[in-house]
């Protein structure tokens, strides 16, 4: 698919696309996120770790609303080299900023089973981090799979369906896009959608099932 047919391809799933939460709604819940994390994490000697690509868009907003000194760095990895699930992370970018002793507060856009916010949460405490705590923008309601991570700040819930938006992508797309939707179900099923990093909740029990 060329750059232009793609762009075109882009603009017609987003126009049929389910907005879940507007623009407004989303602020409303990264202001709520930033006063409670405010309150919680007062006195302590705060790392931000925003999750790349897609916690890069949430952290930045949320930390507008977080009235503390806040030392801002990135983590990049992926565990989907070739495979639905299982495998170890595969580090794209590792933090500069020092952790030890340091809270870390590790902001990603939407958590799925959590298996990679769990590994990355574990490796800071490796590092000698005093503490970290999680903070999600959306958390996707799972049909029929577990979760292994409960964030410790939480924005939206979503349903098991691929979402796009405020830091979440379709096809390396629209992540800049306010609010958040879900993707009209003949797109859900269609052209390429099993691949990316968030099938539905269909494709990962055909998956589970395959294994």
């Amino acid at each position: 698919m060329t750059r232009t047919c793609l762009a075109d391809h882009v603009a017609a799933v987003h126009s049929r696309a389910q907005c879940l939460y507007d623009e407004r709604q989303v602020d409303a819940s990264l202001q709520r996120m930033g006063q409670i994390i405010t309150a919680d994490l007062q006195g302590t000697d705060l790392v931000c770790l925003a999750v790349m690509i897609g916690g890069m868009i949430p952290a930045a907003a949320l930390l507008r609303h977080v009235a503390l000194d806040v030392e801002l760095d990135y983590v990049h990895v992926t565990r989907y080299r070739g495979a639905l699930r299982g495998g170890g992370l595969i580090w794209l970018a590792q933090p500069q900023t020092q952790l030890t002793d340091r809270v870390v507060l590790l902001v990603d856009d939407i958590l799925d089973e959590g298996i990679t916010l769990q590994a990355l949460r574990q490796w800071c405490l490796e590092r000698g981090a005093r503490a970290v705590r999680t903070a999600v923008l959306v958390r996707k309601l799972l049909e029929g799979r577990p979760c292994f991570l409960e964030p410790d700040y939480l924005g939206l819930t979503v349903p098991d369906r691929y979402v796009y938006g405020s830091g979440m992508d379709y096809r390396n797309h629209l992540r800049h896009v306010g609010g958040i939707y879900a993707l009209a179900p003949e797109d859900e099923r269609g052209d390429g959608v099993a691949e990316k990093t968030q099938p539905s909740g269909q494709e990962k029990r055909n998956q589970s099932k395959r294994e």
